[in-house]
């Protein structure tokens, strides 16, 4: 009678060897998926401050390198734990029983998580002061932002007066026309009506106009140019006009020809100071 010198292993050992296999599949798919949200994070913060109207100067690069790697670190330790899992099973087939490989694998795995982990700290850490700074000093530095389609806001220092005051000072130095200041707030209370301060002011150069009329005459409809300077509810002062970007778009501009009304971004950061 011939006797089986090397006996397969319980049926308990082959089942533990399924239940790791099935630990580390979650595992992986645990790093995948945390990976996909963490390479989706800079994208929605980008989002959030769009419709927060804030400044957001950081780059999504971070978040989906960080979110990359864990991806393909979760596909490597599935693979990795398929391939460790065929070959415990042709050991118990030959009645191996004995494991002594230890655990690098969760060890390797624990501590490069640990390592993302202290990245995506500092990164967390760094962009959150970078959004406070920009949220309280935003002010200071005149930023601006896009209200709307096209329309560029400057927050002021000084009240509605005192800047359309400074503007026209600035335009009768550099010789250019003001062709008429219309005070709606004023014209509201004529009628009965209250209205926070709001003042634009329509200005301009024929000589720089009219080539822009002659390349491109729908232009017409937005020139002269004009600075709208309003305050809102929270009495501050902000000077708004239509952004370079969208007046060459809407009107096919020629890019030689933006210098001729490049002038209102140069009046409205003077007189946002």
């Amino acid at each position: 009678m011939s006797t089986d010198t090397n006996p397969k292993a319980a049926l308990a050992d082959y089942l533990a060897a399924e239940r790791t296999l099935l630990a580390w599949i979650r595992t992986g798919l645990a790093l995948m998926g945390f990976g996909f949200v963490v390479a989706r994070f800079g994208l929605f913060l980008q989002e959030f401050q769009a419709v927060q109207h804030t400044h957001f100067t950081q780059s999504s690069g971070p978040s989906l390198w960080f979110g990359t790697a864990l991806i393909a670190v979760g596909v490597a330790v599935n693979v990795f734990a398929g391939w460790n899992h065929v070959r415990l099973i042709r050991e118990l087939d030959r009645g191996e029983t004995t494991y002594s490989r230890g655990s690098i694998q969760p060890v390797a795995v624990a501590f490069f998580l640990a390592l993302v982990g202290l990245a995506m700290t500092i990164y967390l850490v760094s962009v959150r002061s970078s959004t406070r700074s920009d949220s309280g000093n935003g002010e200071e530095k005149s930023m601006t932002s896009q209200i709307g389609d096209g329309i560029v806001n400057v927050p002021g220092h000084h009240s509605v007066d005192q800047t359309v005051e400074k503007l026209k000072q600035i335009l009768q130095a550099k010789g250019v026309a003001l062709f008429a200041l219309v005070e709606h707030s004023g014209e509201a209370e004529k009628v009965g009506l209250k209205m926070r301060p709001t003042k634009l002011l329509i200005f301009g150069s024929p000589k720089a106009g009219t080539p822009l009329m002659l390349a491109a005459p729908s232009i017409a409809i937005d020139l002269p140019l004009k600075i709208l300077v309003w305050q809102d509810a929270e009495d501050r002062v902000w000077v708004s006009y239509n952004s370079l970007a969208y007046l060459q778009q809407r009107h096919s501009l020629p890019p030689e020809l933006l210098p001729n009304i490049a002038v209102v971004e140069t009046l409205a950061s003077k007189i946002a100071e």
